[in-house]
């Protein structure tokens, strides 16, 4: 163990949140921005949804920029767009084109530079979409909440939108149509940082507690990306390097005692996802 206390179950599933997105996407920024696709390989079409055949045919077309919105990675072409989602087990990386191709690599594109972008994905609930339009206003992004790092997500939006809610706060917090991109691991953490059970009713918490919990998630959020994300199972970076946040953890999947007051990290279910809080430190 890395973490005193923390014990992380084999069977535990994590999926790739917004810091491990947005590690991915400057992972592979440099090496494909205004590359040349020269081939796509599609070893596998089954993810998510069937990836379109149209993707097959994108030889020729050029990688303007790589963005991110929420989960979701945005590869802008001189025509059209594709839409990247990670999943539950998705990975990028960049190797030489020729090397060798691993288990549960469904795609490949192979660039002019002599790189390629590889896409694995265990589970295969992952997805590849082409659009030809605004990615924006594709039919997955365009109700999505502002980002947690931007200036639309301040404590006058947060609690403007959680003062009339019964629902509990962390549920709130993943609730991608008020926030986007802030995960089970992410909005445990924020919380602990804030001080805020995971189950208090958001419409009781007070406006000076909500700003604290936007700060919270601001610089949760942040370290884990400069940590480059959380690898509890299958995540890994595009260079092929775990996330190394995991290590600053202080109550998610952690089995054992708070490591600010010594209290027993008390562990429960929310919506079907596991919740861990500190009985001593979160009210």
């Amino acid at each position: 163990r890395h973490c005193a206390g923390l014990g992380v179950s084999r069977n535990l599933v994590i999926m790739p949140e917004l810091p491990e997105v947005e590690t991915t996407r400057r992972g592979i920024r440099d090496h494909v921005r205004d590359q040349q696709i020269e081939q796509v390989i599609l070893r596998e079409t089954r993810l998510r949804w069937p990836i379109s055949a149209q993707v097959s045919t994108l030889a020729g077309r050029r990688i303007r920029e790589v963005s991110r919105r929420g989960k979701y990675i945005l590869m802008q072409l001189d025509r059209g767009s594709l839409i990247w989602h990670l999943g539950m087990s998705g990975s990028m990386r960049i190797l030489p084109v020729g090397s060798a191709a691993e288990d549960h690599e469904h795609v490949e594109l192979r660039l002019g530079n002599g790189q390629a972008l590889k896409y694995r994905d265990p589970r295969r609930f992952g997805a590849l979409l082409y659009c030809g339009q605004d990615p924006l206003q594709h039919r997955l992004l365009r109700q999505l909440g502002p980002e947690p790092l931007g200036e639309a997500f301040d404590a006058d939006y947060l609690y403007d939108r959680c003062r009339n809610r019964k629902a509990a706060i962390k549920t709130v917090l993943m609730n991608s149509h008020i926030v986007v991109g802030v995960g089970n691991i992410y909005a445990s953490e924020a919380l602990f940082l804030a001080g805020i059970r995971p189950t208090r009713a958001a419409r009781r918490i007070s406006k000076p507690r909500i700003e604290k919990l936007v700060n919270a998630v601001r610089d949760t959020l942040s370290a884990a990306i400069a940590h480059g994300g959380t690898t509890l199972q299958d995540f890994t970076q595009a260079d092929g390097k775990p996330g190394y946040f995991r290590h600053e953890l202080q109550v998610y999947a952690n089995r054992g005692e708070c490591k600010v007051c010594a209290r027993p990290i008390k562990h429960l279910v929310q919506g079907q996802r596991s919740s861990y809080y500190c009985p001593g430190c979160q009210s």
